[in-house]
């Protein structure tokens, strides 16, 4: 009683023999093809149909993202130079106030696009708050204030990744 088992080739490379399949349309992949999830392989195409479902924004929320998180974050950066003023507890400020204004940012951008989604336009909106944080930056680059330009620094490395983990849904703990 011996059973033959049949040779499975990639369908996208005929020549290469297999053993794996997509776990959504079981056609036959090599490992080059294969692409690792979570609850199996899955083959290029597959994955391709997947993002589309999970990538929702439109053309315009890229604009929107961006110029919603460059208005709000040149605000904030205002802000954070004149909390960094105070003092000894401006430091304190600014490294509380900095997570929080990468939230109201984010929420903002949020509100404007609607909840759609999208990798890139999340990295747009990143973006659009370095940049928004650029004019603060070159006015305390001309006044020479090292402290401001330390305390944009600050306000940037805690305020971005809020906007981005917040966008993305990325929760470090749960």
């Amino acid at each position: 009683m011996t059973q033959e088992i049949e040779t499975l080739y990639c369908y996208r490379h005929p020549n290469r023999a297999t053993t794996l399949r997509c776990k959504r349309c079981e056609r036959p992949i090599c490992a080059t093809c294969a692409v690792s999830t979570p609850t199996g392989y899955m083959c290029v195409e597959c994955v391709r149909e997947r993002k589309k479902l999970f990538d929702t924004s439109e053309w315009y929320d890229y604009f929107l993202g961006f110029i919603v998180a460059g208005f709000l974050s040149g605000v904030a950066s205002f802000l954070v130079t004149l909390v960094g003023g105070i003092g000894f507890i401006g430091w304190f400020l600014v490294i509380a106030g900095a997570p929080t204004a990468g939230v109201a940012i984010a929420e903002g951008v949020r509100a404007v696009t609607k909840k759609r989604r999208s990798k890139s336009l999340f990295i747009t909106v990143a973006v659009g708050v370095v940049l928004g944080a650029i004019p603060v930056i070159l006015f305390q680059l001309i006044i020479g204030n090292i402290f401001g330009i330390i305390f944009q620094a600050i306000y940037l490395a805690l305020a971005t990744p809020v906007v981005y983990t917040r966008l993305s849904g990325i929760q470090l703990f749960r």
